[in-house]
């Protein structure tokens, strides 16, 4: 287990509050080294009880990597919930949430796992929506390759860090006549926009969250 060398105190391992950032963010970086070099991706990503799955093309080298056995990754989950402005700049900073996992992740092969993990990752671009659209071919399937992260397993360091409330002013600057506080940021979905290349179906618009 890692333990953090900087503000611990923001630190926390509640599996609740980890999974609730894994579920409210959109996106994840994977990071990991293949040859001797490093690369992060950003991918969409799906949590099914304590298991975090992302996907890809069978070709990518993430996918590729992890084939042959179960590959060393640290994914990365960010929330960015404010602007934090002190009074001083160096007390300036941000409210987040970030979820950092180390782990070994895994090809999935199971078909029906597959197809499970598949239907979530569409379900988290909209409710539902992997039961409002055409399910994949198997030709679809055979080029997209899924792994899967175990959230439990002994190998798997899971924590969450976060920073909230106001800026962290000194003392002596309290009395400054500058503007201090938080600017709240919240990332919000604008109308559906239905695609014009075809007639728009009956259907209703899908629910995004």
């Amino acid at each position: 287990m890692l333990t953090p060398s900087r503000s611990a105190q923001r630190v926390t391992r509640d599996r609740a509050a980890v999974h609730a950032v894994l579920d409210e963010a959109l996106t994840c970086h994977v990071g990991f080294t293949v040859e001797g070099r490093p690369h992060v991706l950003p991918t969409l990503h799906a949590r099914i009880g304590e298991t975090l799955y992302v996907h890809g093309s069978t070709a990518a080298r993430l996918l590729t990597a992890a084939r042959p056995e179960p590959l060393p990754v640290c994914v990365t989950v960010s929330l960015l919930d404010g602007l934090v402005l002190a009074r001083s700049a160096f007390h300036h900073s941000l409210n987040y949430r970030s979820v950092i996992i180390h782990g070994n992740a895994e090809y999935v092969l199971d078909p029906a796992a597959k197809e499970r993990a598949l239907a979530a990752l569409v379900d988290r671009v909209a409710v539902a929506r992997s039961t409002q659209c055409r399910p994949p071919t198997s030709k679809e399937l055979a080029a997209t390759a899924v792994l899967a992260l175990d959230l439990d397993a002994e190998s798997t360091d899971v924590a969450l860090k976060a920073r909230t409330g106001p800026p962290n002013d000194d003392e002596a600057d309290l009395d400054l006549g500058y503007w201090a506080g938080v600017i709240p940021l919240r990332l919000t979905a604008g109308s559906a926009e239905p695609a014009c290349d075809l007639p728009t179906p009956s259907g209703l618009a899908p629910s995004l969250r």
